[in-house]
């Protein structure tokens, strides 16, 4: 297992498949270890895809400092991975609350960001926030689904700040595309891959400052994928569409059935997009680009 020390001596992990230019790839949950990523569906065929362990998930080292999960302290890391791969730039993907931040990174160092994937992305660090109508509207592309019901009730009970833990494991076929074998699957290993007292860590106060990282985003001016999934209530389509109007150079696509794991029943359709945008077209009967972007709202 390759590792590289963090400026703080903490020992992190990464994971390395396939072949050509290399990817940098940051994990959501937050704080959750690379495993659920996959290949990402495949995307490791056509580029080599670098995922990190962030400090304290996965194989890489608890650190002494728990101050050091919160998100902004993390950038030093992902440099730090820079450094140890020998890459004057970087093509860096983020998924989840990962694009945190890959946001917060970008605002720090634009100049060694070559290409900037964003795959339904948390929007904190930018101050984006999806209203509860929109996840209810969002949620009734759903509402044949046998599931739907229950979940949508406990959706309610989160809108209107009645949650309880059962609430929120009740609306996980929500990130779906499909709720079968293999999402329940995905889902169940959610709990041994996560760090739950470094997730709380991840956005303590003063991980963001909203206002300074879209000032910083509106002068990155290298290409931007934002990809969104059509049913994906935690990173609606219409909150996405904002989140890229905040880049000068940024493409909205959004995947026709998925989730908040695109890669995971469509992969073929993810493959296309991602491989396309970062440099090399997939073999796939997809078109890369066959799925409309949504107006902004």
């Amino acid at each position: 297992m390759p590792t590289f020390s963090a400026p703080d001596g903490t020992e992190l992990a990464y994971h390395v498949s396939g072949g050509g230019a290399p990817v940098v790839c940051l994990p959501g949950g937050p704080m959750q270890a690379s495993a659920y990523l996959g290949d990402l569906g495949g995307l490791s065929a056509h580029r080599q895809l670098i995922m990190l362990d962030l400090r304290g998930t996965g194989q890489s080292a608890i650190p002494e400092d728990a101050a050091s999960y919160r998100c902004d302290h993390l950038v030093a890391d992902v440099d730090a991975l820079r450094e140890h791969l020998g890459l004057e730039k970087m093509d860096l993907l983020g998924h989840s609350g990962g694009a945190n931040l890959a946001a917060l990174y970008v605002e720090r160092h634009p100049e060694r960001v070559s290409k900037l994937a964003l795959i339904t992305p948390g929007p904190m660090a930018v101050g984006v926030a999806a209203s509860g109508d929109v996840r209810r509207e969002t949620a009734q592309l759903h509402k044949d689904e046998p599931w739907f019901p229950a979940a949508f009730a406990a959706l309610e009970a989160i809108i209107s700040g009645k949650a309880t833990d059962d609430s929120w494991q009740a609306i996980a076929p929500f990130a779906y595309g499909r709720w079968d074998e293999e999402a329940q699957a995905h889902q169940a290993a959610e709990a041994g891959q996560k760090n739950m007292a470094a997730a709380a860590a991840f956005g303590a106060e003063g991980a963001y400052d909203p206002a300074a990282t879209r000032a910083a985003l509106a002068l990155f001016e290298a290409p931007v994928l934002l990809l969104a999934g059509e049913g994906d209530l935690n990173s609606p389509p219409p909150a996405m569409a904002e989140f890229a109007g905040l880049f000068p150079n940024a493409e909205l696509v959004i995947q026709p059935g998925a989730g908040h794991f695109p890669w995971l029943h469509d992969p073929d359709r993810f493959v296309a997009t991602a491989a396309a945008f970062l440099g090399q077209a997939a073999a796939t009967g997809h078109q890369p680009r066959d799925s409309a972007p949504l107006d902004t709202p």
